[in-house]
């Protein structure tokens, strides 16, 4: 590669990324620095359930702590952060869409939308992927309009 086309590419990978880290860290759900209470982002997307991560095998990512089960998955992560980031910071996907708040949930608790993670609570007999899944389309559309109220 020529020197301009190292420096057109360092600027571009700066302006991507810089765009995407316009989210404060603050609307996030994490626990000590870290999402998705330690589970691999990319395992969600490839394997029949989410494995939580190893330290050892971490990186920090938009002021955040990704943990990965294996290097490759991190590799994976690597390639195209943004695709593995849960939606509405990791927060409750239903809570979001039903009445706009900030929600726990239970990382085993997900599913997978065009290629987009979502998580939902799930605890005391109360699992919001079933409701969520009674009307998706229109507790989605609520959900980013919410999300995108929270933090504008």
């Amino acid at each position: 590669m020529k020197p301009i086309q190292i420096l057109l590419t360092l600027l571009f990978w700066n302006v991507i990324f810089s765009q995407n880290s316009t989210l404060d860290v603050k609307h996030l759900n994490i626990e000590n620095g870290i999402a998705l209470s330690g589970y691999d982002p990319v395992s969600y997307f490839v394997a029949s359930e989410p494995k939580l991560g190893d330290k050892k095998i971490s990186l920090k990512f938009q002021g955040v702590i990704y943990l990965f089960s294996s290097q490759k998955n991190k590799d994976t992560f690597l390639k195209s952060p943004t695709t593995y980031l849960p939606q509405y910071g990791g927060w409750c996907a239903f809570a979001m869409g039903d009445y706009g708040e900030k929600v726990e949930v239970n990382p085993k608790t997900f599913k997978i939308i065009d290629g987009k993670l979502y998580l939902f609570y799930n605890s005391l007999l109360n699992n919001t992927l079933k409701s969520w899944n009674k009307n998706e389309k229109k507790l989605k559309t609520q959900a980013d309009k919410n999300w995108k109220a929270i933090t504008n």
